[in-house]
């Protein structure tokens, strides 16, 4: 990016601008394709201390996530079960990939984080997984942390 000030740039010349010192670059991902006449949603999750978060499930499109307070415990297929602590990102394709873990990874203090949805045109925004897929998937789990 430039160090233009975005008051000073031409979009019409294509220049890239830069953002201002009081606003913060957090995320910055190339979601898979997204179909005409899907939705969006913005959700706010509340989660009390110690909460597991959903079952196992997916998401009909992207999404795209904020931790506002706390620390998440999350956790998509193919890759390791992470903590995303307040201030952290998080995101994830969608589609066929199952959203393992979103729960709250502390016991002590709620966690709060936004999510912001896109959704498959006619698909609901969130689908559990029965237990039959999760056994014929789970080659596809990375490995879980050793137990303490």
């Amino acid at each position: 990016m430039s160090e233009q000030n975005p008051s000073q740039a031409d979009p019409a010349e294509g220049r890239e601008m830069s953002l201002p010192p009081e606003v913060k670059l957090l995320q910055e991902v190339t979601p898979p394709f997204f179909p005409e006449g899907g939705s969006g949603m913005t959700i706010l999750v509340d989660w009390p201390p110690g909460h597991p978060g959903l079952p196992p499930h997916r998401h009909s499109g992207p999404a795209f996530g904020y931790v506002m307070e706390g620390a998440l415990r999350f956790e998509l297929e193919g890759e390791p079960e992470r903590v995303v602590e307040a201030g952290g990102t998080f995101w994830e394709p969608g589609g066929d990939v199952i959203h393992y873990q979103d729960g709250n990874a502390l016991t002590d203090a709620p966690t709060k984080f936004l999510v912001t949805m896109l959704c498959a045109p006619g698909q609901p925004m969130l689908t559990l997984v029965e237990e039959e897929e999760l056994k014929e998937r789970a080659h596809l789990r990375a490995p879980r942390p050793a137990a303490g």
